[in-house]
Order: structure tokens, then sequence, then C-alpha cells
């Protein structure tokens, strides 16, 4: 089955409105898992518009699933990562002020760096994914960097769900195939939704794990966070 990883970053967006400790992130981090998740992702970004270095500290030692923190691999990054041990480093490639992610890395053109920060991790014992599209010469060129996973960056097929669901999975599927052939395993997320995350199961059975926050988040303000969870590894299930 594949993996659910709920993302908390929204919970710290939401806390952080008002200040304080409500919503507490590590109760509802232990809340996720409890109700059947079966991983914890967060992105503190440099700005701790969300998820603080403070949470990353309070969260390691509590987070009994599979800890992933992600996010654009400079200094900080690698010594948040160092520090705290997740199970896993997901390296997106996210300039400092970018809203969200919004693209994949190009692991051609930043094959040295990449390779570099990958062999830094994985000296650490943490597994690495990369963010990538669906361009199978960016996926061929991470076979060679050393990563153990690509995390593919769904938003097109989002965005393109609702006029032609076949079509937008489409490149996605030949991603995936492209990764399991060269070893790769395979990741996903970037507005994942219930709508959507069913085909997408069905599509590629054999991905690993689907990182979810903003339309879970959302979900459970009418749903109820147990429920919630419980409906997205249903769409997860196979049949």
């Amino acid at each position: 089955m594949t993996s659910l990883s709920v993302n908390i970053n929204k919970i710290a967006t939401l806390r952080n409105a008002r200040g304080g400790e409500n919503p507490n992130v590590v109760n509802v981090a232990k809340d996720c898992e409890r109700f059947g998740a079966q991983g914890i992702t967060i992105h503190p970004r440099p700005d701790e518009r969300h998820i603080t270095t403070k949470d990353v500290y309070d969260l390691a030692p509590i987070v009994t699933t599979e800890f992933n923190i992600e996010g654009y691999p400079d200094e900080r990054f690698l010594e948040l990562v160092k520090n705290n041990n997740p199970a896993q480093a997901t390296l997106v490639p996210d300039p400092p002020g970018v809203l969200t992610s919004n693209a994949g890395w190009d692991t051609v053109k930043h094959q040295d760096f990449l390779k570099d920060v990958i062999s830094q991790l994985k000296n650490m014992g943490v597994r690495t994914s990369i963010f990538t599209g669906t361009d199978l010469k960016h996926i061929e060129a991470a076979a060679k960097l050393g990563t153990d996973r690509i995390e593919l960056y769904t938003e097109p097929y989002a965005a393109n769900y609702a006029k032609d669901r076949e079509k937008a999975v489409e490149p996605f599927v030949l991603a995936a195939k492209k990764a399991q052939e060269v070893g790769l395993g395979i990741n996903a997320g970037h507005d994942l939704s219930l709508e959507n995350l069913k085909f997408l199961k069905e599509k590629i059975p054999f991905l690993d794990e689907v990182s979810i926050g903003h339309a879970l988040i959302c979900d459970a303000l009418y749903f109820g966070l147990e429920n919630t969870i419980q409906l997205y590894l249903r769409e997860l299930r196979e049949d």
C-alpha cells in the first residue's frame, strides 16, 4: 500500500496567525499518526512562515512513523537534518521567497550540487528524495546522483485532472515507469486531493508514498481530522 504522509505546514500557519500554541503542532502530529497516517512531513522555510526551527526540534523525538523534512538544501537545512535524523529528506528547488513549491529540479544542470548534498545526507544515514517534474532525462539524471527516490511534482496533474484525467496522468505514468526502470523509489505530492488521488494511485500502483497537506487540512475543517485521514487512506487502498 502507498504510504500517506501528512504535511502539517498548514497547522503551523494557523497557529502563527495568532501566536501561542493553538493549534499545537506536536499534538496534531501525534494525532495524525494515531488516526492512521504513516508519516509526517514538514517544510521549514527560512522565513518560518509556518514550520519553525523550534518545531523541527520539537517534532523529531515524538514522530514514531516516518519523519520527512523537505526544503531547499542550503546549510541551514542540512544542519536541521543532521541534528534531527529524519527518515527522509526531500530536496526541493525553492528559492527563499517562493509561496509554495512550483517546479522540480533540473537534475542535469544542478548535477554536481545535488550529488554533493545527497552524499552528505547519505553519510547521515538519511533516505533522500528529489522533487522532480516528468522530464525523463531529469529522472534518468536523478538516478546517477545517488538519491533513493524522486517525488513527482503533481500540480500539473491536479490542474488538468477535471479536463482530461487520462491525458493529465499520462506523463506521470511514463515518468514513474522510467524511475522504476532506473531503480528509484517514487513519491508524489502537490495539490493531491480526495478528488484526484485514487486515479493517480490506480495508474501508478507501485507508488511508495504521497505527501498531502493543503487539501487534507481543508477537508479536515469539514470532516474532522480523524475521518479525513481515513478517507485519504481509503483512496490509497488497493482493491
